[in-house]
């Protein structure tokens, strides 16, 4: 199972992120590929502790759903809602300028990567997360926008 926490996973992300381009086009979804670049940041800026989302969690999140989408190896489904806090053109952050805020992603990832070794919140569906639940999580949802760009 890929995550975050293996080199080798984490480079390949970085490799895709590297590849895409403002012109991208979504096969999916209301994103532009610049906004998703600043979603991503602000995702694992919530895992961080420096971002809050609503929580929607419950019992059924926090368990069977939770494992479902960590450990079963299926993509994860097109158009689920994200929280308000992290949605584009609501409560996440507006794009500014494309370089810079793959940069910003970039260097957040880093810190994810590093950091996530000790969490600081709660994951908004799934609740309390381990390391290895962050940093599969981390790769899983970077996976997810990448393929929805074609990447």
């Amino acid at each position: 199972m890929k995550t975050l926490g293996n080199e080798t996973d984490r480079r390949e992300i970085v490799e895709r992120l590297a590849s895409l381009t403002f012109d991208d086009r979504a096969r999916w979804g209301k994103m532009s590929a610049h906004q998703m670049l600043c979603h991503l940041r602000d995702s694992y800026c919530l895992a961080l502790g420096e971002k809050t989302a609503s929580s929607a969690t419950g019992l059924l999140q926090r368990t069977i759903v939770k494992g479902f989408a960590l450990w079963v190896p299926l993509h994860w489904p097109k158009g689920v809602p994200t929280r308000p806090e992290m949605e584009q053109g609501h409560g996440g952050t507006p794009p500014v300028e494309f370089e810079s805020d793959r940069n910003a992603l970039r260097t957040v990832l880093d810190r994810f990567c590093t950091e996530a070794r000790e969490p600081r919140a709660e994951h908004p569906f799934f609740g309390p997360m381990t390391p290895g639940e962050w940093w599969r999580w981390g790769y899983l949802h970077a996976d997810h926008h990448l393929r929805q760009f074609g990447r």
